[in-house]
């Protein structure tokens, strides 16, 4: 399988399969943009509650490391990558809210501050080599209204989302700044993800 490159520059070459452990429509997207394709997308089961004093950054390492290995430990000869996006509010990890009144909740919560979304990421490789890395990038949300909060909630796009919110939606017009991987906030953080397959082996440019 050969990937898209820049005009001049010899192909990359792609080794092995790949599974995408993800449920999410928006990491393939993003996979797609620097000219991935997953052979296989295989959503990872786990439990994903913190454990008690957990704390954002291990939780999104140990979210990502256990869905790799659930989907590894049936496909040990294919390339694992599994990831999770936590969203983090100085020590509380705000997740996906079960329902409109906990999304408003986290928008209140979130209105005129900073917080941090904390991308885990983590592939194995066949024979069951493995690198992990943890991604932060810190998003500043502006004051937000009782009206806004009410018309982003009638947009249904809280659903499914850590923290209630998705910035590449109707949130966008929420953040006047962020710093650092913008994908890594959408769900996937493009140029880490890159590194870690490219030193296990799995995208290379011979």
């Amino acid at each position: 399988m050969t990937a898209n490159c820049a005009e001049g520059r010899e192909p990359l070459i792609l080794r092995d399969q790949l599974i995408l452990a993800s449920a999410s429509p928006r990491r393939l997207m993003l996979l797609r943009q620097i000219g991935l394709e997953p052979d296989h997308v295989l959503p990872a089961h786990v439990d994903e509650t913190a454990r008690p004093k957990e704390l954002p950054a291990p939780f999104a390492l140990r979210m990502a490391r256990e869905k790799a290995e659930a989907i590894a430990r049936d496909h040990p000869d294919t390339f694992v990558l599994a990831a999770d996006t936590v969203v983090a509010v100085g020590r509380r990890i705000l997740g996906k809210p079960e329902d409109a009144a906990q999304a408003a909740g986290f928008l209140r919560l979130l209105s005129g501050r900073r917080h941090r979304v904390l991308g885990g990421i983590c592939v194995i490789a066949p024979g069951g080599r493995s690198a992990e890395r943890l991604v932060t990038t810190a998003v500043s949300f502006k004051r937000l209204s009782a009206a806004e909060i009410a018309a982003y909630l009638k947009t249904d796009e809280w659903r499914d989302k850590a923290g209630g919110y998705g910035i590449q939606g109707h949130a966008a017009a929420f953040v006047p700044k962020i710093n650092g991987s913008y994908a890594n906030v959408v769900g996937l953080p493009l140029v880490e993800t890159q590194n870690l397959l490219r030193g296990l082996g799995y995208w290379s440019e011979n």
